[in-house]
């Protein structure tokens, strides 16, 4: 065991020591020559275990990024294959009914009907949730089919729980704890939302945010990082890219655009609660009028169908094609509402996705109808408008503005950054997600422990 000492005017370990300093050291006192010692031995002790962290996860993150990347590859071919039929044959939207009885199948031949989708994984990280690997087929092939019969819904639901399973299959493959696990199924919500979406800083932040409002799980930041960008990077050498879109005009960042931003702020904010308060009361709805699943799904599908054939096709599906639109400056005025009725109805109804890509719409098209009644750039309120309501539904203000670099370049930022603070201050407690806790409150330095409306 190495000494410490203060004599002579070299040190043991060799390094030159100035005749001045020794002398001055000479001069310490015995217990602050000791607690210097110790000092240094934890501090040393510290970088080996921060090191050996390091070594671990970063292993243990490749492959994780890796079959993050491999199944949500071979996943969005199929959700891409599924929307192209739709697109392709007209009559895929009256299959719907079908559609649905076989998603009830599944999930009753996997004892999967009483799950509850993205809100299970996120319950797994804050309590001692058990996630089953049969929720992994159960939402691959539920999504796939819904997107073939154009059910409003996303993709992003799938990712988060494919890559959940995937973090809680390799955490107990490799041995790991509970709270190694929780990290292990963090990484995979970001390692496949990276492969999928093509967005690896949001993926990253999402998976650490979206946990726990007020406290973010810095233990996994490495983890959540490797993954996603290997999962996204793996993606995209295998065809998959992800989106990515060009404002047409962004003017110089100044008071009266700034007032403009605010305004769609306030307005995303409430459009954001209103959207969880329509998407949650639907489902509430259908579960108290409608006991038997099957028939549940079925009047779904019916309304559906009968909102496409009333309103257009253009509502069905995950909704990117009225983000494009929105963001061309072309979305019709009401064209948020009617994509927000549509989600409700085929979520609501036990058709599977997610909301998110459905929320990306609304927000964009309801930014591009506040642009064309000011008069203020609505290319650049779409885009602005659809990060406030993102972020006025998941409460992921980091995620939410690495999302709007990700897909939309670094210029307009200084608006997002305005739209997206106050939207996420004036939506409340409201979220897309039941079991998202709000450790502190957004308004106060206080602790409130709660769970989202």
């Amino acid at each position: 065991m190495q000494t410490c000492r203060t004599a002579g005017t070299s040190t043991d370990s060799g390094i030159y020591m100035p005749a001045g300093l020794a002398e001055h050291n000479h001069r310490k006192p015995a217990h602050t020559q000791r607690g210097n010692c110790m000092y240094r031995s934890e501090n040393q002790t510290a970088l080996k275990k921060n090191i050996l962290y390091f070594l671990r996860w970063t292993a243990i993150s490749i492959v994780m990024g890796i079959v993050c990347g491999l199944i949500g590859t071979i996943f969005g071919y199929g959700v891409i294959y599924a929307q192209r039929l739709f697109k392709t044959y007209s009559f895929m939207l009256y299959l719907m009914p079908v559609a649905g009885v076989l998603i009830v199948l599944l999930h009753q031949m996997f004892h999967e009907i009483g799950n509850r989708g993205t809100n299970l994984i996120l319950e797994s990280i804050s309590s001692n949730e058990k996630i089953h690997m049969t929720t992994l087929p159960c939402i691959f092939v539920s999504t796939i089919l819904s997107q073939a019969v154009g059910a409003s819904a996303g993709k992003e639901g799938a990712a988060l729980q494919i890559g959940g399973c995937i973090g809680n299959y390799l955490g107990d493959l490799f041995h790991m704890d509970e709270r190694d696990k929780k990290v292990m199924i963090m990484s995979g919500m970001s390692g496949c939302f990276g492969a999928i979406f093509g967005t690896p800083l949001a993926a990253a932040m999402f998976g650490i945010e979206v946990i726990s409002i007020g406290v973010a799980y810095y233990a996994a930041l490495v983890p959540c990082v490797f993954a996603s960008f290997i999962g996204a990077q793996i993606s995209g050498a295998l065809g998959l890219h992800g989106e990515a879109f060009q404002i047409l005009h962004v003017p110089e960042f100044s008071l009266v655009p700034a007032l403009y931003t605010v305004g769609l702020g306030l307005s995303c904010a409430l459009l954001s609660v209103c959207f969880c308060i329509l998407l949650h009361e639907t489902q509430h709805l259908y579960k108290k009028k409608i006991d038997n699943v099957y028939l549940r799904i079925l009047v779904a599908a019916v309304l559906s169908i009968g909102l496409a054939l009333v309103f257009g096709r253009d509502y069905c599906g995950a909704g990117f094609n009225l983000v494009e639109q929105a963001v061309e400056g072309d979305a019709g005025y009401l064209a948020f509402f009617f994509k927000m009725a549509f989600t409700a109805v085929a979520l609501g109804g036990g058709f599977k996705g997610g909301e998110i890509v459905p929320t990306l719409a609304v927000g964009s098209t309801f930014g591009c109808t506040f642009g064309l009644l000011t008069g203020f750039e609505p290319s650049l309120c779409a885009a602005a408008g659809m990060l406030a309501t993102f972020v006025g539904v998941t409460n992921c203000p980091i995620a939410t503005m690495f999302l709007g670099f990700e897909l939309f370049g670094f210029e307009a930022m200084p608006y997002f950054a305005v739209a997206v603070a106050i939207s996420f201050t004036l939506s409340g407690y409201y979220g897309l997600y039941s079991s998202q806790k709000f450790t502190y409150s957004k308004i106060k330095t206080e602790f409130i422990n709660r769970k989202a409306h």
